[in-house]
């Protein structure tokens, strides 16, 4: 039995291709599951045909949002779940335009001798223990939409935070003693996973949208979202290991990106400059201040080195794994100011070359097209009326 679209369908498709599309504004910390983008109920017949999918501009994280003119795009292809592109007037010219594309495989070409990003056998989800705590969105495979609350912490609720970002630095901190030549990135998802639930907590991206490990893990030119599997590290590699827990009711998130055995200076010297983006985007928070100030730092220690930011974002995270504020590590127009209490994730991402990327099939692993080498870091921090606390510092 094949899929194939029915004629009340194709007027569907129809509609949809030739009417507006609406500007993409709406923000989610991570790429939705191919899945859930351009949902269209196509019937299901008894007909030889080839499927079709309608394709529209899905909400994706990639530009911060500003008064100049922005676009997307509506087809229907064969191969391909989506396609979007928006402008911004105010990034430099790598940035300018960004295509994400969901794709069967990658194409980059080889850069510098290192063979391209292939994508590994996935195992099977793991276990979590019935007595362990569970977020709402478990066992529901559905991308939660990003929660426009500011999550607001007494001092009860900071002590949580804490004890959950403590665990999560710790958790990342073992995961980092892992990575060497010749380890895969499912054995360390293996290991990280059991870490968690001995401590009683749940992995947080363990079915998040249909997420299908316990933690991301990007190699080298992957962005973002990498989906363990059967890769085997090499020497030279660098790779970004992301670990949110779930302790008592809160989240705690942070990243950091490794390096595996043997790696060159340039790359050394990228994944040591990512970090310092991080820290003085952290050096800007403070009560009373604008979230625009954090892209600004970023931006201005950017400029001085020539390397490119990636356009993807940072988020409230608490109670609920992703929220406003929405952190944006360029120039940006969001409105608002910091608050203490509250408390978000400063996680910038560069590469070496073009921030264009490309999405695979899989609906998660965001890699750049070019092949550049990508490096990012990560931590959770809680806004004070004197400045800020590192959560997940270890």
């Amino acid at each position: 039995m094949s899929t194939a679209v029915c004629g009340r369908c194709e007027s569907e498709i129809s509609r949809r291709v030739n009417q507006p599309v609406r500007p993409l504004h709406v923000y989610s910390p991570y790429l939705p599951p191919a899945s859930a983008i351009g949902q269209l109920r196509l019937c299901t017949l008894r007909r030889r045909q080839p499927a079709m999918k309608l394709l529209v501009s899905p909400p994706l994280p990639l530009f911060p949002s500003s008064p100049c003119r922005r676009s997307g795009k509506a087809i229907i292809q064969k191969h391909f779940h989506a396609v979007a592109t928006r402008e911004s007037c105010n990034w430099g010219e790598a940035n300018r335009t960004a295509i994400c594309r969901v794709a069967e495989t990658h194409g980059s070409e080889q850069v510098k001798g290192r063979e391209p990003l292939r994508r590994g056998t996935v195992s099977p989800r793991l276990s979590v223990p019935d007595h362990i705590r569970r977020p709402p969105y478990d066992g529901t495979d559905r991308l939660p939409d990003v929660n426009p609350d500011r999550q607001m912490h007494d001092r009860e609720s900071i002590i949580h935070m804490r004890a959950a970002c403590e665990l999560a630095a710790r958790v990342l901190q073992y995961a980092g003693t892992m990575v060497k030549p010749s380890v895969t990135t499912d054995e360390i998802d293996r290991a990280v996973h059991q870490m968690i639930i001995d401590a009683g907590a749940y992995p947080s991206p363990l079915g998040y949208g249909g997420f299908p490990k316990s933690v991301c893990m990007s190699v080298n030119e992957c962005i973002c979202h990498g989906i363990p599997d059967s890769h085997v590290l090499r020497d030279g590699d660098i790779i970004n290991i992301d670990v949110t827990v779930y302790l008592n009711g809160y989240h705690g998130d942070t990243s950091r990106t490794y390096l595996c055995g043997e790696v060159d200076e340039p790359t050394k010297q990228l994944v040591k400059f990512t970090e310092e983006c991080m820290l003085r985007g952290i050096s800007a928070c403070k009560h009373g201040v604008s979230f625009k100030a954090i892209g600004e730092r970023i931006s201005e220690h950017v400029n001085k080195y020539g390397y490119s930011v990636d356009p993807f974002i940072g988020h409230g995270v608490g109670t609920i794994f992703h929220s406003e504020p929405i952190i944006w590590h360029t120039y940006d127009y969001e409105p608002g100011f910091m608050v203490a209490g509250q408390t978000f994730t400063i996680e910038p991402t560069l590469s070496m070359g073009s921030t264009r990327c490309e999405v695979w099939d899989d609906g998660w692993t965001a890699i750049t097209v070019d092949g550049s080498l990508n490096a990012q870091f990560e931590h959770t921090v809680l806004v004070t009326v004197n400045g800020v606390e590192i959560l997940t510092k270890c």
